[in-house]
């Protein structure tokens, strides 16, 4: 027996309105249009995946993944179940990350500052950096790239044909409209100026990999000191990392589809450090017409912090204990810096490194 679009809206929860999108999209199309009238039909074996649908819209799914979803689940419903958990995964992190955003951006229209940032910043907050380029003991070219100024710091890892031009030319891209105003004291005024830059680095990567055809591209990778903030824009595998009294804090996640598996819980990192399609990509700089959306974040420092940036030529072969280890060590940041290479290539160097090492001093 066939149901009306009428009495099918009323079994599943969505509204007619809904069930001719839905079928204009091929997401929810009917069992039947008759060819005279254009009125839909439907059998009462399509409910169960309308509730689905309903559902999923509910949590905030883009249409194309609740598509996905509805094809999984129709054949593999714990397939179906993971990719819900890793939409979700994703949904909390990009939350946590807008958080600190919507602060920022309070605080901006507000046009107040705390105390402490204003005090802190009046004497001034600058890095003290190292930069440290390395081939690495398999690699036969260097397709890594990295930039420290006294408030700038950004690593990036190129791929593909032009993956050298690719990630020389996001480095400069971010650089330029990062440093070109100088010290910034809101980090408001430092998230614009990243969010500049990764569309210009976008922009300059589709010219620098223009010659090869596609599959070329790269990570970006940068902080930016604000007052006592430091601010970050960061797209692909690449990580920064935040030493404080000796404890070691990510604030990177990288655009992987194994962190993906990870976040959705169906991965156990351990695990993760061993699959062979660990540096599949989820976002890159790689020219497109749009530039990927980077994680953005805000995060208070004091004098005496220590900041890593590296590429994956590090991250994915030393472990963060071994990373707090060497960041832990004496001397200063050009003794860190080489004590951090030295570490990937104890590890047998099968990757180009690119790190840099900033130590937050007053001005």
């Amino acid at each position: 027996m066939l149901l009306t679009i009428g009495d099918f809206a009323r079994a599943s929860g969505l509204s007619a309105k809904a069930l001719r999108r839905y079928d204009e999209t091929g997401l929810l199309p009917p069992a039947r249009v008759d060819p005279y009238t254009g009125y839909r039909y439907y059998t009462r074996d399509q409910v169960e995946q309308a509730r689905l649908v309903r559902w999923l819209r509910r949590i905030g799914m883009p249409l194309a993944d609740t598509g996905r979803v509805c094809a999984l689940y129709a054949a593999d419903t714990a397939g179906a179940a993971r990719a819900v958990r890793a939409y979700w995964a994703e949904v909390e992190a990009q939350t946590a990350a807008r958080r600190d955003l919507a602060a920022s951006l309070a605080e901006r229209i507000g046009g107040t500052t705390d105390m402490t940032t204003t005090s802190a910043f009046s004497g001034g907050l600058r890095f003290v950096a190292a930069v440290r380029l390395d081939r690495g003991l398999v690699r036969t070219v260097q397709q890594d790239a990295a930039h420290a100024g006294p408030h700038l710091l950004a690593v990036a890892d190129g791929y593909g044909a032009d993956g050298e031009r690719a990630s020389v030319a996001a480095v400069a891209a971010i650089a330029a409209p990062a440093s070109a105003a100088g010290p910034r004291d809101r980090a408001g005024d430092a998230l614009n100026a990243l969010e500049d830059g990764v569309r210009d680095a976008n922009r300059r990567v589709a010219g620098a990999a223009a010659g090869s055809g596609s599959g070329s591209g790269t990570t970006l990778t940068a902080v930016l000191l604000a007052g006592t903030r430091l601010t970050l824009a960061h797209v692909g595998d690449s990580r920064a990392y935040l030493l404080r009294g000796g404890v070691l804090a990510p604030l990177t996640r990288d655009h992987t589809v194994v962190q993906a598996l990870v976040d959705a819980g169906e991965l156990d990192p351990a695990e993760a450090a061993e699959r062979p399609d660990r540096a599949v990509l989820l976002k890159a700089l790689d020219g497109g017409d749009t530039a990927p959306e980077p994680d953005f974040g805000v995060r208070e420092v004091r004098v005496g912090d220590r900041v890593l940036l590296c590429t994956d030529g590090v991250s994915a072969v030393v472990p963060e204990g071994e990373i707090a280890r060497a960041l832990r060590g004496g001397g200063g940041v050009e003794a860190v810096a080489d004590a951090v290479v030295e570490a990937a290539r104890g590890r047998g160097g099968p990757d180009n490194v690119a790190c840099v090492v900033g130590d937050v001093v007053a001005g």
